[in-house]
């Protein structure tokens, strides 16, 4: 099955780290061209077919001001891809949440792990000493 092309969709788009990377960059606010270049330190080429591409996709849209070309991300368009990855992330979450049950449960049903757990830990209760400890007689 041949890959789809990466301007087909926004999808296909972000498959390349470099364009994450520049949405990434353009979220906090639009930027021309060069400041992509020095804060990325990509050459301008290669930062221009990358702008390009998320713009055939809608992903990042531009405007000029003056001779300068201003870019920046389109939100709505970002929206898919958000709501797509938040699936996973509830996903690993609950995911997550069923590992530490289950380590917590182990913990609890383990009695030699408690045993050995108030063996290491001080004495929760001074009115009553362990037997290595002195008591208020031999003190004296």
């Amino acid at each position: 099955m041949a890959r789809a092309s990466t301007t087909s969709d926004a999808f296909n788009a972000v498959a390349e780290p470099r364009r994450r990377e520049i949405l990434f960059y353009l979220a906090a606010t639009e930027r021309p061209v060069g400041a992509i270049v020095a804060a990325l330190g990509l050459e301008q080429p290669s930062v221009s077919k990358h702008l390009k591409v998320l713009r055939d996709v809608g992903l990042v849209r531009m405007r000029c001001q003056g001779r300068q070309k201003l870019y920046r991300t389109n939100a709505e368009a970002i929206r898919p891809l958000h709501e797509w990855a938040g699936f996973f992330e509830r996903y690993w979450q609950h995911q997550l949440n069923r590992v530490k049950e289950r380590a917590e449960q182990m913990v609890r049903s383990n009695p030699l792990d408690q045993d050995a757990e108030a063996l290491n830990s001080p004495n929760p209760n001074p009115s009553n000493p362990t037997p290595s400890e002195p008591t208020e007689k031999e003190k004296q």
